[in-house]
């Protein structure tokens, strides 16, 4: 029986992981053991829609924890100068609206035919309901309904201190609900034939949690179960991060995390509640550390902290374990694997990872059917996430450094695959009268492979394909067109009178 579960390392994987475990299961004795003097890593400052269902199924309202993390709300993320320099694009959340096209988000690519000069931006802002709030910096309950495919509840995700999250589901959560805080360096593992026998020679359990982040105190350095490394579709493994502060914060305070690509990879921009967290995610193989904190004030300018001390240098293991359930050990976040902190993921694969952590402890006991099953379920998305991940590089035509020559040449034969679902599927076929429907699903691939210019359908294709005559295509497309552009309109109108960002949290969180 999986009665006593102790989870080693805190931080936010480590708490969410105790949160998770006490309201799945009130009558298991959760322990959570952490070092007093190790800092955790504090990464997932920036979160994405999953979170939603995981605080949901905590039943924690957001005003609850955003007034105590110096958080705020994310609607969505903006890449700059990832296809070329001197272009962006977003990759909102919620749901697409396709309403009254004629073939679904091909409508948006038959424009772009017929008005070359449109640009990539025009994609979300005719697809997504929600771009309308983000280009004017609202946000919105959407009581009416004036704004459709739009739910605040599912369409939202947050920023927030990760530091401070781990600690307010301490305090406020985990400890209140009975979960046991121990205070305690872990000096020695013992070990049997069942895996971990105990901490320090006195702590027991019946599953251990490994969520001691990329040190990987349990799966790695104690039963050294290997790990697989994604260095071949991942460029990065480095990161520098700091906070600096606003200039106008009602401007700044934006719904969205901002990734700019820079020399050697890319910066993010994080508005909280009090300040922007910033960091830039790089490749040691092209750039010393050194270099690249100089890169990372450069971009920042004026901004940028002075002393060296206010900047943390992280080194990143990308990839996963072999396995994730080895014996009576389980690991969560950072120690189990990690892809990189384009698309927000850190914290995300922590809450899947125990969704699926859950599920498998339902029936009290662990078979190794139920052991491996973790590992696959939890494998099969991270390694979905990933590909996803690496389409931002492959997708992209710089070439103004080592680096992103690197990614340019990089040859994808081998995963090509793999990266199907994503960028393969739906491509168009055309016939003499109808473009077949552009079907990715309404996560982020289309969105980003029409930012980067990669189009399901172009002129050359209808041409080569169903030989149709231009003029006739222009004149039966033009009410397409036109409706796309009415709906863009209708969706602005709608949400002019809504709070922006900045006086909604204000008064709504933070209650100012």
């Amino acid at each position: 029986m999986l009665n006593n579960i102790l989870i080693v390392g805190g931080g936010s994987a480590g708490w969410m992981t105790a949160a998770t475990l006490i309201k799945a299961f009130p009558n298991k004795n959760i322990t959570l053991i952490e070092s007093p003097n190790i800092p955790t890593v504090g990464v997932g400052e920036s979160t994405i829609g999953g979170i939603r269902d995981w605080a949901n199924f905590l039943e924690i309202e957001d005003k609850d924890f955003l007034s105590s993390t110096d958080g705020s709300y994310k609607l969505g993320i903006r890449f700059t100068d990832f296809y070329k320099k001197g272009e962006h694009f977003f990759y909102p959340f919620g749901n697409t609206n396709v309403e009254g096209n004629m073939s679904e988000k091909n409508d948006w690519f038959i424009k772009k035919i017929l008005k070359p000069e449109t640009p990539v931006t025009d994609y979300a802002d005719c697809i997504f309901p929600i771009m309308s709030l983000i280009n004017q910096n609202k946000i919105s309950y959407n009581k009416n309904r004036a704004l459709p495919s739009y739910e605040f509840d599912l369409h939202t995700a947050f920023h927030f201190d990760a530091t401070k999250f781990g600690i307010w589901l301490r305090d406020k959560y985990c400890i209140p609900r009975g979960v046991k805080h121990i205070k305690e360096d872990v000096v020695s593992v013992e070990t049997n034939e069942e895996g971990v026998a105990s901490l320090n020679n006195k702590y027991k359990a019946d599953l251990f949690i490994d969520c001691t982040g990329f040190k990987s105190l349990l799966m790695d350095k104690t039963l050294k179960e290997p790990f697989e490394s994604y260095e071949d579709i991942l460029p990065n493994n480095s990161a520098w991060a700091t906070k600096i502060p606003y200039v106008d914060k009602e401007k700044e305070l934006v719904g969205y995390t901002n990734c700019t690509a820079i020399e050697n990879g890319w910066v993010w921009n994080i508005p909280l509640w009090s300040r922007i967290g910033t960091g830039y995610v790089y490749s040691d193989k092209f750039v010393s550390d050194e270099e690249a904190l100089e890169q990372l004030k450069k971009h920042l300018g004026k901004r940028a902290p002075k002393n060296k001390s206010d900047y943390k240098n992280i080194k990143m293991r990308v990839g996963i374990h072999r396995r994730l359930w080895v014996k009576n050990v389980c690991a969560i976040g950072l120690a189990a694997g990690f892809i990189e902190p384009l698309e927000s993921n850190g914290l995300y694969s922590v809450h899947e990872f125990l969704r699926y952590l859950v599920r498998n402890l339902t029936r009290d006991e662990a078979s190794q059917w139920d052991k491996d099953n973790f590992t696959y379920e939890c494998k099969k998305r991270f390694r979905e996430f990933a590909e996803f991940v690496a389409l931002h590089y492959a997708l992209s035509h710089r070439k103004d450094t080592n680096y992103w020559k690197s990614n340019f040449n990089k040859e994808w034969d081998k995963h090509l695959i793999n990266l199907e679902p994503f960028i393969l599927k739906g491509m168009a076929y055309v016939s003499y009268s109808r473009i077949s429907d552009f079907r990715f699903d309404d996560g982020g691939a289309h969105a980003i492979a029409a930012g980067m210019h990669w189009n399901p359908t172009d002129v050359n294709t209808i041409l080569l394909y169903s030989h149709p005559r231009l003029h006739k295509l222009k004149k039966a497309w033009k009410p397409v067109v036109a409706n796309l552009d009415l709906k863009k309109q209708t969706w602005d109108r709608a949400v002019r009178k809504e709070k922006t960002l900045f006086n909604f949290l204000k008064s709504e969180i933070y209650e100012e």
